[in-house]
C-alpha cells in the first residue's frame, strides 16, 4: 500500500483529483499558530505510518495540519521479523511489532528535497527520532549518540518544522532506557547541548501511572522542550476489552482504540499540572471528529490520527475536521484554541 501510494502521489491527475475530494477550504475556526508555526488545522498524520517520508505528495491532498516521518534512526534498520501488523476490526486497533523499519535519517532527511517549499508550507513536517533498533544501541550511552547523530542532521533542514524524539517506542531491542528520569535527563541535556532551531517534542509512554508519568514530565521542563506528544502503544493485554480473537503467538502492542482512556487521562492531568509549560499532542484512539474534540477539551492542541485512517480511510480527515467546525460554533467559540483543557478540570476520577 505505501509503495502504491507513493507512485500515484507523483501523478498530476491523481493528486489535484484527490485535492478536489479531500481537501477543505481554509477555515480561520480551526487555524492556530504555535510555537510560531501555522496550523490550518489541528489534525496530523502521526509516525508509524510514512516511515520513510515518501508519501508527501499524496498526504498533502488529504485533509491534514501537519505531518509525521518517521520514526527515523541514525542507522538504517530492517525492523523486526515480520509479520509487523496485526488487525482488531472490531477492537478498532493494529497489533503492532514494526520494530522501527526505516532507511536510516541521512536518507530519509535528503528525501525530502524532493518537495517543494509550498507544499511543505501547507503542511509542517514534524521529524519523529528514535534510536536504532539493534543490538549495539542498547545503553544509555549508545543511544545518546545514536539521537544525536540524527539530530545534527535534523538541525540543518529547514524543511523540518519540529522535531518529536520518540522515547517509547516498545517494539525496539533492549527496551526503552529514556523512560526513567535519570537516563531521560542525561538524553535532554546532549540534545540543549547542540541547539536545535525547531521546537522539540517527546513521545511519551502511555502504560506508566501518573506518578511515575509525572516523574518524567518534571525532567522535560527542565529543559529545551516544547511539548509532549502523548501518547504510544500499549503494552497490557489484559487490560483491553478485545473483541477479535488475539492468539499469544501474535506478538507486538496495541494501538487504536485500547490507548483511548489511557491517553485521555494523561493529557488532562499533563494539561492541569503544566498547562502553558508543555504544548499536548494528542494521540490514541481518534476515529471521528467527536473523538478528536474530546482530547483537544482534555487539553490537546493537536492531535494525531494513524490507526484511524487505515480503517476509515482518506475520507476521515475531512469529516474530522468538519465535525470540529460544526461543534466549535455550536459551542459559541471563534477559535479551536478556545476549546483547548475547557473540560480538563471537570473530571475529577483519575
Amino acid at each position: 500500500m505505501i509503495r502504491i501510494l507513493s507512485f500515484i502521489g507523483d501523478l498530476p491527475l491523481i493528486t489535484n483529483t484527490n485535492r478536489v475530494i479531500f481537501k477543505r477550504h481554509l477555515n480561520s475556526i480551526l487555524t492556530q499558530k504555535i510555537h510560531g508555526i501555522t496550523f490550518c488545522n489541528p489534525l496530523g498524520l502521526s509516525a508509524g505510518y510514512d516511515k520513510n517520508g515518501i508519501l508527501m505528495n499524496i498526504i498533502s491532498t488529504l485533509d491534514f495540519g501537519f505531518y509525521t516521518i518517521g520514526s527515523v534512526t541514525a542507522k538504517q534498520c530492517d525492523g523486526n521479523p515480520k509479520p509487523w501488523f496485526y488487525r482488531l476490526p472490531k477492537t478498532k486497533s493494529l497489533v503492532v511489532n514494526a520494530g522501527l523499519n526505516n532507511d536510516g535519517s541521512i536518507v530519509v532527511i535528503n528525501r525530502l528535497h524532493r518537495y517543494n517549499k509550498s507544499t511543505i508550507k501547507q503542511l509542517p513536517i514534524f521529524l519523529s527520532v528514535a534510536k536504532t533498533n539493534c543490538k549495539d544501541v542498547v545503553d544509555v550511552e549508545s543511544g545518546i549518540s545514536d539521537y544525536i547523530k540524527t539530530l545534527k542532521i535534523a538541525r540543518k533542514e529547514d524543511k523540518i518544522k519540529f522535531i518529536e524524539l520518540n522515547i517509547s517506542c516498545p517494539n525496539a531491542y533492549g527496551g526503552m532506557p529514556f523512560t526513567t528520569p535519570g537516563s531521560l535527563d542525561l538524553l535532554l541535556k546532549a540534545v540543549d547541548d547542540i541547539k536545535l532551531i525547531q521546537p522539540i517534542f517527546i513521545k511519551m509512554p502511555i502504560y506508566l501511572p501518573w506518578n511515575k508519568f509525572k516523574e518524567l514530565l518534571n525532567v522535560v521542563v527542565q529543559h529545551s522542550i516544547s511539548g509532549v506528544t502523548i501518547a504510544n502503544l500499549t503494552k497490557d493485554r489484559t487490560t483491553v476489552a478485545q473483541k477479535d480473537k488475539l492468539s499469544n503467538n501474535i506478538h507486538g502492542y496495541l494501538s487504536g482504540r485500547p490507548t483511548w482512556d489511557l491517553s485521555n487521562n494523561l493529557i488532562r492531568l499533563t494539561y492541569l499540572s503544566y498547562k502553558d509549560k508543555l504544548t499536548i499532542i494528542g494521540s490514541g484512539g481518534i476515529f471521528s471528529a467527536q473523538d478528536a474534540y474530546k482530547k483537544i477539551r482534555l487539553g490537546a492542541s493537536l492531535v494525531e490520527i494513524a490507526t484511524g485512517l487505515m480503517f476509515y480511510g482518506p475520507q476521515l480527515p475531512s469529516e474530522i475536521n468538519s465535525g470540529l467546525d460544526y461543534m466549535l460554533k455550536r459551542d459559541g467559540y471563534n477559535n479551536i484554541s478556545q476549546a483547548v483543557g475547557v473540560d480538563a478540570s471537570r473530571i475529577i476520577n483519575d
